[in-house]
């Protein structure tokens, strides 16, 4: 009796006033008094289990009531979506629950008709769906499911009108979806982001330092909020900065080198990968980017920026001089260094460039010669360029260093920049293509974009000119990272991808890694250092936003200046693209390091072609 004791007021007041007006003997007032006050309490709690029953069965979807044991798995929150042509895709948070088995999707065909199922139960937290019309809206919710097969109550009901979009739109769609990967595909407590979306347990760090810059993105974009921005990328700071490192072979890096691959969970060395120069400098990229991006007189930004200073500073670059004045691929604890050194032409010139800009451990520039010394000028389809055939390695370096407008020693000798050079090679990749000289199916102007993915029996670098392993595979990745070199054909293209195979290669993340029109085949994952291309390289085109707060970095413009860069005088300017962002101001000249001794040259080992 003592829970009714809160609605004693309300029962004195229905036995008061009748009772002052009757004339009943003193000794049956008090049992009447709590006759009436027993059945207040009565009525009262069958009203709130009437409330209980109703919460714990649920809104009526599709009319069949579901019922969840006293809401024993949580509700999805944060459900949000992307729409595009005939297309809509759902996210939300995931649910961290033992007894969770996966998730139910209910969608009304309008939002005057009933929820019904939509969905098999889903092992993740996002959903795709094509069965829809442009012009009409959807509602959607989704449920959580446990292992017993009960359901949670309803998420909140999103709705979705898929369309037709514009060009800016459909960017819009490309970027953030792209965005995502890195959003959702992230250990929150460490900051390491999947290698590939079907792999739980590996972590890249080389998609690290994507994720880092296309944080930056997503704030300037407000699809987060800085705030969030921050906190992520400081987590994944602390965690680099913090975590075990040495010779043995359980740790996650050494001397300020970080393994290939990392455990998503531990944070320590996956397998038996390599400590890799260029994944490191890689992820240096990003780093260096958000030390730059978070330049505010805030407690969080300024840690970020002292951590990301320290990583820089611990890199010992050197050390990776083992054979000549070129860096090699890497160490491992069991066997030593690796066979090869990076030499040009491909994706390592930021690894050089941020070796001769350190500010602790700078190599000596006669490795800018060393690694200019191997590259191979061609001319293929029309366009003379420095050749390397996987478009990854004309990508990675640009997606933060503004080649525009610069040369060194080799550039200014052919009359053009990087960037050009980067450009040929993207028109002669897809010139290729066109010409397609093994008959290979859907080949054409639209559908082009040779470089590393998935194949259908593995995974390869492939490219061309000169052709290499083509095999009929095409690679969204390779258009997207392409953005900023020809934006008129890549959007044509990844339009035409999208309009001709949405149900094959599209999905949560946007573009998958590849497919293969001859084979009929089509990948079912994304992988980080394809999404982060993407993102980072279609906003360089659209802002310039990445190139302009990088290159103000000390680091890079210390290496650009002893790697003999200078800017490119008006009257030997090569014509470059309509449409771009705007010129990013270049770095003035800086003093230069000392020279440091390399060791003493032992043989070379022939050159790796790629890095796969």
């Amino acid at each position: 009796m003592q829970d009714c004791q809160i609605n004693t007021g309300i029962a004195n007041l229905a036995i008061n006033s009748p009772l002052q007006h009757m004339h009943i003997p003193l000794r049956y007032v008090q049992p009447l008094k709590r006759i009436v006050w027993l059945t207040r309490c009565l009525a009262l709690s069958f009203m709130l289990f009437g409330f209980t029953v109703g919460a714990a069965w649920g809104q009526d979807t599709a009319g069949v009531i579901t019922k969840t044991q006293d809401a024993a798995i949580a509700v999805p929150m944060g459900l949000v979506k992307r729409v595009g042509d005939r297309s809509v895709i759902l996210h939300w948070d995931p649910i961290v629950d033992s007894r969770l088995a996966g998730y139910h999707v209910y969608r009304a065909s309008s939002l005057t008709e009933p929820f019904e199922p939509h969905s098999v139960t889903l092992p993740t937290n996002h959903f795709v769906d094509f069965n829809v019309d442009n012009g009409s809206t959807y509602g959607y919710r989704v449920r959580a499911v446990d292992t017993a097969g009960q359901e949670s109550l309803d998420s909140a009901t999103i709705s979705a009108t898929p369309q037709v979009l514009d060009d800016e739109a459909f960017l819009d769609l490309v970027q953030r979806t792209a965005f995502d990967y890195f959003w959702y595909e992230t250990n929150p407590e460490n900051g390491l982001i999947k290698d590939r979306s079907n792999d739980p347990s590996r972590s890249s760090i080389a998609a690290v330092g994507f994720g880092l810059s296309a944080l930056t993105v997503g704030i300037d974009r407000g699809w987060i909020s800085r705030e969030a921005g921050r906190a992520r990328v400081l987590t994944t700071l602390e965690f680099l900065g913090n975590s075990p490192h040495g010779p043995e072979a359980d740790v996650t890096g050494y001397k300020g080198f970080y393994y290939h691959f990392l455990d998503m969970q531990t944070g320590r060395r996956d397998g038996d990968s390599e400590l890799s120069t260029i994944d490191t400098a890689l992820l240096l990229g990003g780093v260096l980017h958000v030390q730059q991006y978070f330049d505010r007189d805030d407690a969080t930004e300024a840690k970020i920026r002292a951590l990301a200073d320290n990583l820089d500073r611990r890199v010992d670059w050197p050390w990776m001089q083992v054979r000549s004045a070129k860096i090699c691929h890497g160490w491992n604890p069991e066997t030593g260094f690796l066979r090869y050194d990076w030499g040009g032409y491909n994706e390592a010139m930021i690894l050089y460039l941020l070796a001769l800009g350190s500010p602790t451990f700078p190599i000596s520039p006669e490795a800018w010669t060393a690694w200019t010394s191997s590259y191979a000028w061609q001319t293929h389809y029309g366009q003379a360029f420095v050749v390397f055939p996987p478009l990854f390695g004309h990508q990675y370096s640009h997606v933060w260093i503004d080649f525009r407008g610069i040369q060194d020693a080799y550039m200014r000798a052919k009359g053009l920049d990087y960037f050009e050079n980067s450009r040929r090679a993207t028109l002669a990749n897809r010139a290729y293509v066109i010409a397609n000289p093994h008959g290979w199916a859907d080949y054409g102007e639209n559908v082009w974009g040779l470089t590393a993915s998935d194949i259908p029996t593995s995974y390869s670098a492939r490219g061309a000119p000169p052709a290499e392993r083509d095999d009929g595979t095409i690679t969204p990745t390779a258009v997207g990272g392409s953005f900023a070199f020809t934006p008129r054909e890549s959007l044509a293209a990844l339009r035409h991808m999208y309009a001709t195979y949405r149900t094959q290669i599209w999905g949560p993340y946007g573009f998958k890694d590849a497919f293969n029109p001859s084979m009929k085949w089509f990948a079912s994952d994304y992988l980080g250092i394809d999404q982060g291309p993407i993102v980072l390289m279609i906003e360089n085109y659209r802002t310039g936003r990445i190139w302009h707060e990088f290159m103000q970095h000390p680091t890079i413009q210390s290496g650009l200046a002893r790697a003999g860069f200078a800017p490119v005088t008006e009257a030997k300017k090569v014509d470059t693209i309509p449409d771009m962002a705007p010129q990013t101001p270049q770095p003035e000249v800086q003093p230069a390091h000392p020279d440091m001794t390399p060791p003493t040259p032992q043989p070379e080992a022939q050159p790796a072609q790629q890095r796969s």
